[in-house]
């Protein structure tokens, strides 16, 4: 009876040697996480997210009353056709002069065949060259007269045009855009509420990867290296590992006192770096989950 005991008292003190210290560091989950923010201010007439949805960049989630916008666009069209209204008609205005003109043209040849004709005199050929000349250049100034009048008024409007683009950009404004692929993590805002410029709305993080910050001692630098594989291990409830693989996409090189919450292998150690090591997440893994590292 004694002898088959110590056998086995033997295997079970071997089992439990052989899962003790069988990481190299631990550590815990953590996400690029970005709090979108309301970007004008108004009722959140719709807001369609709830915590824990799965949202794609660009989906549209929430509408901002615009009324105000709307009606200050309207108001600035109006201003503008107003403007517009004051340029003066340059053809209605040079109609005058240009009848005025085709009739001394007109005089102006009948003259020039009477002279040919020796039926009139040079006189009456220089007077009616000379009225013609004098049309013409009337007609020029009064044109350009004209002409600045009209930039002056085009002019006047540019404003107004730039502060309707205002009114276009905060009207975009008012329609929620997501940012990001990524899980929504918290919610800060209800439709009907009001929304304020620079008021978070909700967090979202994409957990299709995520990252295990963990730390090791100085001893263990010579062990990992920058896009190493390593083994990301997961307490399951009965006592086993569930197994992922990581990436090890940063190592810190500068060292610090080593985190309360956090095991290095080696505990006697005072100073450690950190890692961040890129896992694809399976939808199990969380932010805040605590796991281990092997190399």
């Amino acid at each position: 009876m004694n002898r088959l005991i110590i056998p086995i008292t033997l295997i079970l003190l071997l089992s439990c040697n052989k899962n003790k210290n069988t990481y190299d560091a631990s550590g815990t989950f953590e996400a690029v996480e970005t709090i979108v923010s309301s970007e004008a201010t108004g009722i959140l007439k719709q807001f369609n997210i709830s915590e824990g949805n799965v949202l794609k960049a660009g989906e549209t989630i929430g509408i901002i009353d615009s009324t105000q916008l709307y009606l200050k666009k309207k108001q600035l069209i109006a201003q503008i056709k107003t403007t517009l209204s004051q340029k003066p008609d340059i053809d209605k205005q040079l109609a005058i002069m240009k009848t005025q003109l085709k009739a001394l043209e007109t005089e102006q040849k009948r003259v020039s065949n009477l002279l040919k004709a020796d039926a009139a005199t040079q006189k009456q050929m220089d007077d009616i060259n000379a009225q013609v000349d004098l049309i013409k250049k009337q007609m020029e100034a009064h044109q350009s007269t004209l002409g600045i009048s009209t930039e002056s008024i085009n002019q006047q409007t540019l404003p107004l045009y730039v502060q309707i683009e205002q009114i276009n950009d905060q009207l975009a404004k008012c329609i929620v855009r997501n940012p990001l692929n990524g899980t929504v993590l918290t919610k800060y805002a209800e439709a009907n509420e009001m929304a304020i410029s620079g008021k978070p709305l909700y967090k979202i993080a994409d957990l299709s990867s995520i990252t295990l910050r963990a730390y090791i001692s100085g001893a263990q630098l010579a062990s990992i290296k920058l896009n190493q594989q390593v083994s990301v291990l997961i307490d399951e409830p009965d006592g086993t590992f569930k197994e992922y693989k990581g990436i090890v996409e940063w190592i810190s090189n500068k060292a610090e006192f080593t985190p309360k919450t956090i095991q290095t292998k080696d505990e006697r150690a005072n100073l450690v770096y950190a890692i961040k090591i890129r896992v694809k997440n399976d939808g199990f893994l969380k932010i805040g989950m605590y796991a281990d590292v092997k190399f």
